[in-house]
């Protein structure tokens, strides 16, 4: 390939190292543009003080400075973005436009979109793997058939990854840096960066730390202390996660990156079982994308087509047990304190998002798409094939080799994994002087001893909307009638 000028569409690939795309266009090209758009038809149904969207802009800042210190730059849009790239494509005359892949089904039927009208001018589009390391049929059963259980995937995974260590090589840009496009050929010269506000949202601090170097700086962390990271991750009260979910997300960090790190601490032992447990995590990310892109009906129906027909509950009843639920209003405190950290910061701890989405559908009996939608809306790290992995999973309508049957004990995961009470009363200081035993059910503590501990159920902390025991009863009944249709 050899082209006058390309355009470089980022999109969740916020970053300018290890970057496909923009790799092959500043090598096969003379002259590189970079774009990123804010797509109204994402962004239009947003509120508008999304804290991701802070974080956006601050990655794109870093993105620009970065750009800018190689020899090139940002152009920022504000549209529909397939209308925006084509404007852009011809303002420009460019050849071609490079992307990096991506594979939800709203994204497949956009790039598609701008492939064909390119192609109508005479342009080319070119899409790259680059979010995940293995991509749709690339890791295939030996029938030659998609994975649906993780852990078969995995091991499929490991030994292609060891037949083709090649797949983790890093796509190098300042090598080709000489191409970029400088700045003064901007055809119409504007801020690099229009402010939040320009765009109809509202500005402020990102929920974390952003961009390529808070990426690196969490990341370097985070190794420090991966070898406990296969016990510590369970706790949510410990700081023992990468908190890297945001970063992948928007791909202001390289997986590839990632996973050469975590490969080279498994191979010299410095990551001790951490680092094995860790790279699973990272795993289960490429099992949810290839999920998603080989069964896009998951977006709207469970994975499982007989567990379609699995009745929730709908109703004023229900509305109001989910308004409990998303509010942190159930009288479980260990729910409670995880969807409080959601509401206030846009992350939930993984054990949580289990334990959480376990107690919408099977002790309130709430459809998971529901759950699925809010954490859409309120995780900083939302991707869809990842949430909604989760979700099903948590349903037993997705992949798992789990019988539906497993329902988590709130109670049980509470005194288990926050045996002290710590992230409860971080979260719920109106529990503080709960002892670490009263914390977990303050239902079963004489009324009495909760007044001396300043708390009143009903007033300063809520009663139980529903026993466990009892709903976890239904839930079987629930499930039940629908087994024979998904085993037959």
């Amino acid at each position: 390939m050899n082209l006058s000028k390309s355009l470089v569409w980022f999109r969740r690939d916020l970053r300018a190292f290890d970057h496909a795309a923009l790799h092959h266009a500043l090598r096969g090209s003379q002259q590189v543009f970079c774009v990123f758009v804010y797509d109204t038809e994402i962004l239009d149904g947003l509120p508008r003080d999304d804290r991701r969207l802070r974080f956006i802009h601050a990655s794109l800042a870093s993105l620009d400075e970065e750009l800018r210190r190689l020899g090139g730059y940002l152009i920022v849009r504000h549209g529909s973005a397939r209308d925006e790239v084509i404007a852009l494509a011809n303002a420009l005359d460019v050849d071609a436009v490079h992307a990096c892949t991506d594979y939800e089904p709203l994204a497949i039927a956009r790039d598609s979109d701008v492939a064909q009208r390119l192609a109508a001018q005479g342009r080319t589009f070119h899409a790259y793997k680059d979010q995940v390391i293995f991509e749709k049929g690339e890791v295939l059963t030996l029938a030659g058939q998609p994975f649906s259980v993780f852990t078969p995937y995995k091991n499929a995974w490991l030994k292609r990854l060891a037949a083709h260590p090649e797949t983790l090589a890093a796509y190098p840009v300042d090598a080709y840096a000489h191409a970029f496009a400088p700045p003064t050929l901007d055809p119409a010269p504007a801020p690099a960066l229009p402010a939040l506000e320009d765009i109809g949202f509202t500005s402020g601090e990102p929920p974390l730390e952003a961009g390529m170097a808070g990426a690196e700086a969490l990341f370097e962390a985070f190794v420090e202390d991966i070898a406990d990271y296969g016990r510590a991750r369970d706790f949510p009260a410990e700081d023992g996660t990468s908190r890297l979910s945001a970063h992948l997300r928007f791909g202001t960090t390289s997986i590839r990156h990632l996973v050469r790190t975590a490969q080279q601490l498994i191979l010299s032992g410095a990551g001790g079982d951490g680092a094995s447990v860790w790279l699973s995590e990272l795993i289960w990310r490429d099992f949810y994308a290839m999920v998603l892109a080989q069964n896009p009906h998951v977006v709207e129906r469970a994975f499982k087509p007989g567990f379609d027909a699995l009745q929730w509950d709908t109703g004023p009843d229900a509305d109001a047990l989910f308004a409990a639920w998303c509010e942190g209003r159930t009288g479980y405190p260990l729910v409670d304190a995880a969807m409080v950290q959601l509401n206030t910061t846009g992350f939930m701890h993984n054990r949580l998002r289990m334990v959480t989405a376990s107690f919408l559908t099977k002790d309130l009996g709430i459809d998971w798409r529901r759950g699925e939608r809010y954490f859409a809306l309120m995780l900083n790290d939302y991707e869809l094939a990842s949430n909604n992995g989760g979700w099903q999973w948590a349903a037993s309508t997705g992949c798992d080799a789990q019988p539906w049957f497993r329902i988590f004990n709130p109670v049980t995961q509470s005194t288990r994994f926050d045996p002290h009470g710590e992230f409860i009363r971080r979260h719920l200081p109106q529990l503080g002087k709960l002892d670490a035993k009263q914390i977990h059910a303050p239902w079963q503590v004489k009324p009495d001893v909760l007044a001396e501990r300043g708390v009143v159920l009903g007033q300063d902390y809520p009663a139980p909307v529903v026993d466990h025991d009892a709903a976890r009863r239904r839930t079987l009944e629930r499930f039940a009638v629908v087994k024979k249709a998904v085993n037959a």
